[in-house]
Order: structure tokens, then C-alpha cells, then sequence
């Protein structure tokens, strides 16, 4: 353990140094440059994979640069800490550095590399922090690879089951989870078990700078936000529906068991339900992120006997949740009926709501004002590993950054004066830390 530097700013002060955001560009570009699947294609950095790894390295010697002091957990989870003034619990930031296939570059690792710059700012202007600040890069948020959502995180408390680690498996090569985190040099042994490296009593609190997936910030002109809460989800990622095949010509619309009519009436149905429910003011997305044929079976010429999908639901409320969840058994039971189909939607997975601690929430609506900066408060959408810090009791925080184009996709842009903007308030909420934030 390297001797904590004694403190250069008093607590409550305002900072002289800023984040070293130029040490963010260049790690941007070697992300970008290093894992781009093709030119227009975006970036591909699959959970345990290749790209994830590459992603990893560059941080970990930049750490090393740094002189940070460095740790690893059994899933791979990196930890990259400044010593603070105080031995106390210390403040984490950080997020994923995978990224789904042929995604954007800002997504995940604009949080890590936010925490860097902050940590980079305050070692070259000789300040020490009231307590410890880790930077902490995440293995596996994206469940776009595993089927699984926050493997790294919840494997940092222990949460991972003999079932996550044993039976799922890796979108594209089917390499279970195991032999992933073998391969990358963890120990899935201790995970089966349950140990765990993080506890939340050792930690203040966790931050996780994140672009914003969606055009909320955009359309509002502003900066950044401030993320009032997480929707909690159900899904089903494998459901399909089963008719019978039959001659497109020879087949009257009455003896047909056609598949994909009967997924489009579902479709359609609970469209509506969502049109009912959000006149009512609840918070609610819909989404069947897939829709197939058989491409082995189904033709030009044929009534579709089969069709697969996938069936994404999120709210922030759990009554919303569990509404939706009786109107789909409800429509799905009279499309069967009226279609003479079969739907068998598979395993269901979830994700808990989480809200976002009130107090850190006002301390950054109140930085934000003290730099002038027009922040925005507003719900987050999409899944993050700060949903698992906070499922766990630890005061966690989330600073959205403005995102052209979306998220999920090769067009995702993220301006660097927006980055800095969110850096400098993540710096500024790390150095007041001791006067009692959170």
C-alpha cells in the first residue's frame, strides 16, 4: 500500500486544478482505433472478450502511469485508486467498457475514463482528494453478449449465482461464462461461492458518469443531466410462436395458423396497452427488439408455422410492471384462441427499479448552479451497473452526458466540451466529499 500524500486543499474548497480531459481524448482514440469492428461499423468490445480486454489494458497502463494503486476481483473487475486524506470509506466512479456489436465508443467508457481525468487532475495539480477515489472498470454490463444483466457488478458483491456462471453463454461462440472469466484471468470458482469483493459499508458512495442513450438532453439543449432513478425491467429474449405451415394459394384466411399474423396482433395489442397506460401518466417502454421467420423453413409462398422474437418491458414503477405482465398473458391467451397458435415465451429474466440517493442528486443540482451549468434532472431509461449499487444500499449517483444519434450504434457522438463539463462537476463533488457528502 503506497503512503497516503498529505492533503494540499482544505475541505469545502473550491478546486484550482480541473480534469485532465486530454488524457480522456487520447484514450478515446486508442479505444476507438483498437477495437473498430470496420470502417462505418462502429466499435465491438464483447463482454470477456477481445475488445473488452484491449479496453482494460489501455486503462490499467495509464493507471500504472499514474501511480495508482491497482486491484482486481474474481470476475476481472479493475479498481484504480488515488489515496485520499481520510482512511474511511472512499468514493467509487466507474462503468462497463464493453459495448454491444458494432456499437458507439462513448458508451460505458465515458465513465471510466471521466474518473481517470478527475484522478489525473488532482495528482498533477498535487491535490489530495478528502478520501480515497477509485476508478472502477467493469466487466460484462452489456447483456447484449451473456443474456445477463450486470455480471461485473454484481459479481463484485457476490451476486452471481452457480446458474449465471455455469449455464449462460456468450452470444456468437457459445463460450459459457465460466471459461470467459477463466480466460480473462479470473476465478469463477470463488464467484460460485458467493464471495464477494466490494462491501457497501467500505464504500461512500458511487458515481457513474454515463451517456445519455436517448435524445432527452439533446432536445433540451442541455449539457448534462442529473438521473433521477433506474426503470427495472422483465424480458424475454428467446419467445416464439408456433402456427403451422401451409401453401400462401391454396390456404383460406379461416384455416390458416398463421404465425406471424398472430405475433403482429400481439404487437399491435400491446401497443395499445402502452398508448392506455401512458394517457394514465405511467412510465413505460415496449420494445420487440426482434422479430424472425425460419429461415430454414419459411418462403415466399408459405403461411409462416413459426416466428421468433423478443419482448422488452421497463417502467420505473413495479405496479406498471406488473399490469403489463397481466395484459400480455391476457392477449397472448386470446390471439391463441382466435389463431389456433401456441406463444411459449421462455425464460423470463428481471432487473429491479433503482433510485438515485437524494442527497448526492441535490449536491450535483448544486454544483451545477455553483458552474453555471444548466443540468437537468430526469429518469434514466436504460440498464446500468449503478442499479446494482444501489440495489445494494451504497449512495449512488449518475451523471448523464449529452449524446447525439442515440446509443446501441455506430453513429453514438458525444461532444468532449459536454465531457468536461461533467468531469469538472465529478471533481468538484469528489473534493467535498468530507463535508458530509452524501
Amino acid at each position: 500500500m503506497k503512503a497516503r500524500p498529505d492533503p494540499s486543499i482544505g475541505e469545502g474548497s473550491t478546486p484550482s486544478v480541473m480534469p485532465d480531459i486530454s488524457l480522456a481524448s487520447r484514450l478515446f482514440d486508442a479505444f476507438r482505433s483498437g477495437t473498430s469492428a470496420a470502417p462505418g461499423a462502429g466499435i465491438t468490445r464483447a463482454s470477456y472478450g477481445e475488445g473488452e480486454a484491449l479496453a482494460h489494458a489501455i486503462v490499467r497502463r495509464e493507471a500504472e502511469a499514474l501511480g495508482l494503486e491497482i486491484e482486481t476481483d474474481a470476475a476481472c473487475n479493475l479498481y484504480m485508486t488515488l489515496p485520499g486524506a481520510s482512511t474511511g470509506p472512499g468514493i467509487i466512479v466507474g462503468s462497463h467498457l464493453d459495448s454491444v456489436p458494432n456499437g458507439g465508443n462513448f458508451d460505458g467508457a465515458a465513465g471510466v475514463l471521466a474518473g481517470l481525468a478527475v484522478v489525473s487532475g488532482l495528482i498533477q495539480g498535487h491535490v489530495t482528494p478528502p478520501c480515497d477515489i477509485t476508478v472502477m472498470a467493469i466487466r460484462a454490463e452489456e447483456s447484449a453478449w451473456f443474456g445477463s444483466s450486470y455480471i461485473g457488478s454484481r459479481a463484485a458483491f457476490g451476486l452471481l449465482t452457480c446458474d449465471d456462471v455455469d449455464t449462460v453463454i456468450r452470444a456468437g461462440d457459445n463460450l459459457p461464462l465460466r471459461q470467459a472469466i477463466a480466460a480473462a484471468g479470473g476465478t469463477p470458482e470463488t464467484l460460485r461461492e458467493g464471495s464477494a469483493f466490494l462491501h457497501p459499508s467500505n464504500i461512500r458512495c458511487f458515481i457513474e458518469p454515463h451517456i445519455e442513450q436517448g435524445p432527452v438532453l439533446i432536445n433540451a439543449k442541455r449539457p448534462i443531466g442529473i438521473v433521477t432513478g433506474i426503470r427495472g425491467s422483465f424480458r424475454y429474449r428467446h419467445a416464439l410462436c408456433r402456427g403451422s405451415y401451409a401453401h400462401s394459394g391454396a390456404t383460406p384466411r379461416r384455416d390458416r395458423q398463421d404465425a406471424v399474423r398472430a405475433l403482429a396482433e400481439l404487437v399491435t395489442g400491446l401497443d395499445r396497452v402502452w398508448e392506455r397506460l401512458e394517457d394514465e401518466g405511467a412510465d413505460l417502454t415496449i420494445t420487440f427488439g426482434q422479430v424472425e421467420t425460419d429461415p430454414n423453413e419459411a418462403s415466399f409462398s408459405k403461411v409462416a408455422g413459426l416466428a421468433r422474437f423478443s419482448l422488452d418491458i421497463r417502467s420505473g414503477a413495479l405496479d406498471t410492471l406488473d399490469r403489463v405482465s397481466t395484459e400480455l398473458a391476457r392477449l397472448t391467451k386470446g390471439i391463441e384462441a382466435r389463431h389456433r397458435v401456441t406463444f411459449e415465451l421462455g425464460r423470463r429474466t428481471e432487473s429491479d427499479a433503482a433510485q438515485m440517493h437524494r442527497p448526492l442528486r441535490q449536491a450535483m443540482m448544486g454544483i451545477a448552479r455553483e458552474m453555471s451549468v444548466d443540468a437537468l434532472e430526469m429518469p434514466c431509461g436504460a440498464g446500468h451497473d449503478a442499479a446494482t449499487f444501489a440495489a445494494m444500499g451504497v449512495p449512488t449517483g449518475m451523471i448523464f452526458l449529452r449524446n447525439a444519434n442515440g446509443s446501441h450504434n455506430p453513429d453514438e457522438h458525444m461532444e468532449i466540451a459536454d465531457f468536461a463539463i461533467g468531469a469538472e462537476l465529478l471533481m468538484r463533488l469528489c473534493l467535498q466529499a468530507g463535508d458530509g457528502i452524501p
